[in-house]
């Protein structure tokens, strides 16, 4: 045992005799830096089995380091032509931190709502979890609560298959549950919507990448048997073009 140890110190005294002499020509050592990435996961134009035409978006920013970053999201559409206002899904101001290899933590502020000069804008806090799951799943998970203090749940899932190169088959969840009523935002608790989609994407490059899909959309539970009692559609499909583009 002495023998071995003798062997290993006296083969790292040269190791440690030479890092306090490195050759002035040898690169630095890596540096903390910052940098950033501005991402349109979804850029598309939507036709449903109503024949609507819907513009719809999805964007993630984000600035920072290994560790700690500036994160905005944003999600919303807009049905072309019928004198409404654009919806405005969610746009969130996060801050982001890196507690896995695998995974951020992200809260902040958030608010949604019609884009008009009437409209009441629902101000809520998020928190959600954002990362790669076993088997490669993307997902984005988030908890809000609004300045009432109703709750609600969202939890985001999409996997890219890889068929060649250049090119994906990827299918995405969503997934959406009302953990209370909600009075004032017409929100009835329980499980309230769930969204398919599949979407093959070609790259024209790693920046610029067109796709085509269908989806399907379903109201679930209290939600769905409210919108019957009101004489309304509990499911959409639809056919979608677009682009996922980054810079």
């Amino acid at each position: 045992m002495y023998a071995k140890s003798l062997l290993f110190t006296t083969a790292l005294l040269p190791a440690v005799a030479m890092a306090g002499h490195a050759d002035e020509g040898w690169p630095e050592p890596v540096k903390e830096y910052y940098t950033g990435q501005v991402l349109f996961d979804r850029l598309e134009l939507t036709r449903t089995d109503e024949e609507e035409n819907v513009a719809v978006w999805d964007v993630m920013a984000w600035y920072g380091g290994d560790y700690h970053r500036v994160v905005f999201k944003s999600e919303g559409e807009n049905v072309q032509d019928d004198g409404e206002p654009t919806d405005l899904e969610s746009a969130e101001l996060l801050y982001g931190y890196l507690v896995s290899p695998f995974w951020s933590f992200q809260a902040g502020i958030g608010t949604r709502g019609t884009l008009s000069s009437d409209a009441s804008m629902e101000n809520y806090a998020v928190v959600s979890f954002m990362g790669l799951a076993p088997y490669w799943f993307e997902m984005d998970n988030s908890l809000m609560v609004n300045e009432e203090g109703d709750v609600q749940f969202v939890s985001e899932t999409e996997y890219e298959w890889q068929l060649t190169q250049t090119s994906y088959l990827q299918p995405r969840i969503e997934l959406t549950a009302n953990l209370t009523d909600s009075d004032k935002y017409d929100r009835q608790s329980g499980l309230s919507n769930l969204r398919v989609g599949l979407r093959y994407r070609h790259e024209i490059s790693r920046e610029f990448a067109p796709y085509i899909g269908v989806y399907w959309n379903g109201a679930l539970g209290n939600t769905a048997d409210e919108m019957k009692r009101m004489g309304e559609d509990t499911t959409e499909t639809g056919v979608v073009l677009g682009a996922r583009v980054w810079f």
